[in-house]
């Protein structure tokens, strides 16, 4: 694994030169932003739930808006089919254009509560937090493709149920297909262990989300 992730990083860097700058000057998975003054929203669905989200752009290189989730999957643990809601802040800061590449970090906290269920009389309902923070490199591919690579760390801490903090590590792409300027059909993978440090223990994790985006 940790051999694996910096060699996929540097294959889809060596990729690069061989590719043209095009794009349409936005996405919401890649690393560009959706522009100064603009609107955005998306929606996905897949593994571990459906999420609602609108991104606003406060320059040419931040977004910041909001994200509203339903997970039938307990933040992506692919062992764990608890339902839940999520409501997050979402920040991202495309950090540097060349004519090839964008590279941009994301930051996502916020509040969630799973409703886990112990046994047909035994319930129990789990609070927590999410701070994750992701790092993703951008590759434009003709004028309707553009492709995403990336890291993400969505840490969560659990409060007073015992499992406390969680550290997941995941890596994977996406792709983002441009129907319009204004209006995308998008696709993301995200897989990696979830380490639990209290327990000195680990769950396989997935993300797995195709979902729609309109810019207005």
């Amino acid at each position: 694994m940790k051999r694996f992730i910096p060699g996929f990083l540097l294959a889809v860097l060596l990729a690069a030169p061989g590719t043209a700058l095009a794009g349409q000057g936005w996405s919401v998975l890649a690393a560009d932003s959706v522009g100064a003054g603009r609107n955005v929203f998306t929606g996905q669905i897949g593994y571990p739930g459906l999420t609602l989200g609108l991104l606003h752009g406060g320059s040419d290189k931040v977004d910041v808006g909001g994200k509203f989730t339903f997970n039938w999957g307990r933040e992506g643990l692919v062992d764990a089919t608890d339902e839940g809601l999520k409501l997050q802040l979402w920040l991202r800061i495309m950090l540097a254009k060349t004519s090839n590449v964008s590279f941009a970090l994301t930051f996502q906290p916020g509040p969630f509560v799973y409703f886990i269920d112990q046994g047909r009389f035994d319930d129990n309902t789990a609070f927590g937090m999410a701070l994750p923070i992701g790092f993703v490199v951008g590759i434009p591919v003709g004028s309707a493709l553009t492709l995403n690579a990336g890291i993400d760390i969505p840490f969560n801490v659990y409060f007073g149920e015992g499992i406390g903090p969680v550290i997941p590590i995941l890596f994977g792409g996406g792709l983002e297909y441009f129907v319009t300027n204004q209006f995308n059909v998008n696709f993301n993978l995200r897989l990696g262990p979830s380490i639990f440090p209290r327990f000195d223990d680990s769950a396989f994790t997935m993300e797995a989300l195709a979902g729609v985006a309109y810019r207005f």
